[in-house]
């Protein structure tokens, strides 16, 4: 016993047709999505690299805009019930061969329908929860990386500062040995100011001695000379 036909499955549908692929190539990527809800499926087609996906993703956002615009449901409680892809008109050509042959060359077309439906009650239930952890596990995960970003920044501000600290201290350091260097200099200048003023104190007074012992002796000289 057969399932219900193409044009009586319920849902809402969107049909594009005549699309050039094959409809084998289509039918590999609507396996991926059949039966899943519509947010899962849209990170399954963003997901592929199929050119298929593409075109499917857009015949599904077709799909979920008619299912809420024309029959009132809510984008969230849809999944995919239906996704099938119909051979369509295929174009014959031919190309030249050898020996006067012709080769056959098939250009295939494809309808792809993808039909949307509301969720039962108890799988709504199950994807709220699921959709309510995975939730959460986003925010941990966001508040985890936020806090170790904090404190990436802050531990890159504290080594600034302790280098910033450490500048200043040597730029003091220096100072203070620049200064000292400074007053050791002023002293030892003062130092032989003063031994080279004592030098020429005594050298001045010596030669006071040397002129009075002089005089004396021509005193002495003198007095000699009268006498005589």
């Amino acid at each position: 016993m057969t399932g219900p036909k193409t044009n009586e499955r319920p849902g809402t549908r969107a049909t594009l047709r005549g699309y050039q692929m094959s409809a084998s190539k289509a039918r590999v990527v609507l396996n991926l999505i059949r039966g899943e809800d519509v947010t899962t499926a849209r990170e399954i087609l963003a997901g592929t690299t199929r050119e298929a996906a593409d075109v499917i993703g857009k015949v599904l956002a077709s799909a979920v805009a008619n299912a809420v615009n024309n029959d009132a449901m809510v984008a969230e409680e849809l999944f995919v019930s239906a996704a099938f892809a119909d051979e369509g008109v295929t174009m014959k050509r031919f190309t030249p061969r050898a020996r006067g042959r012709a080769g056959k060359i098939l250009k295939r077309s494809t309808h792809i329908t993808v039909i949307v439906s509301r969720m039962d009650d108890e799988r709504l239930a199950l994807f709220r929860v699921a959709r309510s952890a995975q939730a959460a596990a986003s925010r941990a995960r966001r508040v985890s990386s936020s806090r170790r970003r904090a404190d990436q920044t802050a531990s890159v501000n504290r080594r600034e500062a302790a280098a910033e600290a450490a500048l200043e201290a040597s730029a003091l350091h220096e100072a203070t040995d620049a200064s000292t260097t400074d007053g050791v200099d002023v002293v030892q200048a003062t130092t032989t100011e003063e031994e080279f003023g004592g030098v020429m104190h005594d050298s001045e007074a010596v030669d006071d001695v040397a002129a009075d012992e002089t005089a004396k002796e021509e005193t002495v000289d003198e007095t000699t000379k009268e006498t005589n």
